[in-house]
């Protein structure tokens, strides 16, 4: 069985598909979350990633394909379709979205919470191999390009990315901007401090935003390091 810890969105117009799927998950000792369309989808999903989406995609207005694509421009969270149309969903979820599987309506409880087990059991397995930064309440997948604070995503762009990784790696040191700028863009790298700063400047931009004010200290002088990433 999954770890409780393990959380599952629903996103579904229909009332009571998703409380059949929720009682037949939280018998199986998983939680879970509900979402009647697909931007309030979103919304929990950037309120607080789930571990995996169940997503219907005969939904009105912004329909399951949509929704999945909006999701993957920021996240790698497992998907498992909900379906009616059998044939199509195999050829889009191989070649198109990424889902990680489909169940097509109608479906067996039992089955579908299976079917969830084992994209989790998958997905927790790769976990177990990716590296994971973490100090405060910041925590950095980089092979995922995933960055969290107090378990909000942030959207970072890959220098953003990259150079706050190099400051996590680095723990309590104190990185010049010379070093940092190599990390970067490389040893033979000509860029100015202003570009670093800049960049610098955006990192503690979104993490205050996020209510979290000391991200990148600066020891005047000599360099930056990373602050206490604390509330």
């Amino acid at each position: 069985m999954q770890a409780a810890s393990n959380q599952i969105l629903i996103i579904d117009d229909d009332p009571g598909i998703r409380e059949v799927i929720a009682i037949a998950l939280e018998d199986g000792g998983l939680r879970c979350r509900q979402a009647s369309n697909g931007q309030a989808g979103l919304v929990e999903l950037r309120r607080s990633p789930p571990d995996l989406v169940i997503l219907d995609i005969g939904m009105p207005e912004m329909d399951g394909f949509e929704t999945c694509r909006a999701i993957r421009r920021h996240s790698a969270v497992p998907i498992l379709f909900l379906t009616a149309r059998d044939e199509e969903i195999n050829r889009i979820l191989g070649f198109e979205l990424g889902g990680d599987d489909y169940v097509t309506k109608p479906f067996s409880p039992r089955e579908l919470v299976l079917r969830v087990k084992a994209i989790l059991a998958r997905a927790n397995g790769a976990l177990q191999r990716e590296e994971r930064l973490r100090h405060g309440v910041l925590e950095m997948v980089p092979e995922r390009h995933h960055c969290t604070l107090d378990g909000q995503s942030v959207e970072l762009t890959a220098t953003e990315f990259q150079l706050l990784a190099a400051l996590l790696r680095a723990g309590e040191r104190v990185l010049t901007r010379d070093q940092l700028i190599q990390s970067v863009y490389g040893v033979s790298a000509q860029h100015s401090d202003r570009t670093v700063d800049s960049h610098i400047r955006n990192l503690r931009r979104k993490a205050a935003a996020l209510g979290v004010p000391d991200l990148v200290a600066t020891v005047h002088g000599v360099g930056l390091k990373l602050g206490t990433c604390r509330r």
